[in-house]
């Protein structure tokens, strides 16, 4: 048997944590490593006038700190609904609670 790639052993490890793909980034997305990203939010787009995604999608973004700021404001107008967040550490997810949506 031919030896596993990262990649493949990225895939196995990203799917034993129970993440699935959404709209937006992906779970390896090279957003996750930058710099400046400080958070992942997995949310509900609930209006037509959310400023990302279409309603009725479920969508990922990792963000600056200034971008997670928006995000909450989008969610108190109503336009989405948060329903996992992680703190982001050089590309590391520190999930809030154990049992969220990944």
């Amino acid at each position: 048997m031919a030896d596993k790639t990262i990649k493949e052993l990225m895939e196995e490890m990203r799917a034993k944590a129970g993440a699935k793909e959404y709209h937006g980034h992906s779970y390896m997305d090279l957003q996750r490593f930058a710099d400046d990203t400080r958070h992942m939010i997995i949310f509900d787009v609930l209006s037509n006038d959310s400023p990302v995604g279409w309603k009725g999608e479920r969508t990922r973004l990792y963000l600056t700190q200034a971008g997670y700021e928006k995000a909450l404001d989008n969610q108190d107008k109503g336009h989405i609904k948060i329903i996992s967040h992680a703190k982001v550490s050089r590309g590391n997810l520190f999930y809030d609670q154990k049992d969220v949506v990944r």
